[in-house]
C-alpha cells in the first residue's frame, strides 16, 4: 500500500478489540517509528512510555479518570499505549548528548564538522532559550512532529491508533516521575485494533477542500 492511500484509510480509533495484541515484530516496529522521527536539528527533545501490560495501561489510565473518563476503555483496551512527552528544558548537557551520539554513530568526517554541527544547533536552541523564551512549546512541536510520522507509520503497519490530549497531564506527571526528570507528557496513543463497537471505522472521512486550505502558486 503506498503512504497516500495510507493516509486516505487511517482515522482515529474510538474503540479497541482487547483481545487483539500487536506480534513481538510489531512491538518493536512500534518502538523504531519512535526513535527515528524527524526534529529540528535532530534534537530529539523527548521521551516515550510504552505501556503493553495490564498494570502499565492501568496506570497510564489512571489520568483519564473523572472528566476524561471517556477515554478510559481506549486505554485499558487497546494492546500497546504510547504517552509522548516533551522536555521541558533545552539544556547544555542534552545537546552534548545528541551530538556525541550523532558522534558515535559515524555522521562527522572531520572533527570541525562535529564542531560546526553542534554550532548550529546550538544557535537554534538558544534562538527559543535565551532571545525568544519559548524552548517548552518549540520542543513541543517537536513531539507533535513524531505523533503525525507515528499515525501514519502504525496505518501503515495496519495497525489502528487514535491521538488523545484528553487526559490529566498533571496526574500522568506524577505517576511516572517525569516532572523529576525532566519531561512533561503531552498525547497519550493507544495502538491495536479497532472492535465491532467503533462507530467511526464506518464512517467516511472528512476534510475542509483544497479551495479552503490550499493555496498554490
Amino acid at each position: 500500500m503506498d503512504i497516500v492511500s495510507v493516509a486516505l484509510k487511517r482515522y482515529s480509533t474510538k474503540a479497541f478489540d482487547s483481545g487483539k495484541k500487536l506480534t513481538a515484530e510489531q512491538a518493536e516496529n512500534l518502538k523504531t517509528l519512535l526513535r527515528y522521527s524527524p526534529s529540528s536539528t535532530n534534537s530529539q527533545p523527548w521521551h516515550f512510555i510504552v505501556a503493553s501490560t495490564e498494570e502499565g495501561k492501568a496506570r497510564v489510565a489512571k489520568s483519564a479518570a473523572g472528566t476524561y473518563s471517556f477515554n478510559e476503555r481506549k486505554i485499558l483496551d487497546a494492546s500497546h499505549v504510547v504517552v509522548f512527552c516533551a522536555k521541558t528544558a533545552m539544556d547544555d548537557a542534552w545537546l552534548e548528548r545528541v551530538i556525541d551520539q550523532e558522534e558515535t554513530d559515524g555522521r562527522f568526517a572531520t572533527p570541525e564538522a562535529k564542531a560546526a554541527n553542534h554550532k548550529g544547533r546550538t544557535y537554534f536552541a538558544d534562538l527559543h532559550r535565551v532571545d525568544l523564551k519559548d524552548d517548552h512549546h518549540w520542543m513541543a512541536k517537536q513531539v507533535y512532529l513524531n505523533v503525525g510520522n507515528f499515525l501514519l507509520g502504525i496505518a501503515a503497519m495496519g495497525l489502528d491508533a487514535v491521538p488523545i490530549e484528553g487526559f490529566d497531564a498533571a496526574i500522568l506527571d506524577a505517576e511516572f516521575g517525569l516532572t523529576e526528570q525532566g519531561y512533561t507528557s503531552l498525547v497519550i496513543v493507544p495502538v491495536g485494533q479497532h472492535s465491532a463497537e467503533d462507530f467511526n471505522a464506518a464512517l467516511p472521512k472528512s476534510r475542509l477542500p483544497f479551495s479552503t486550505t490550499l493555496t498554490e502558486c
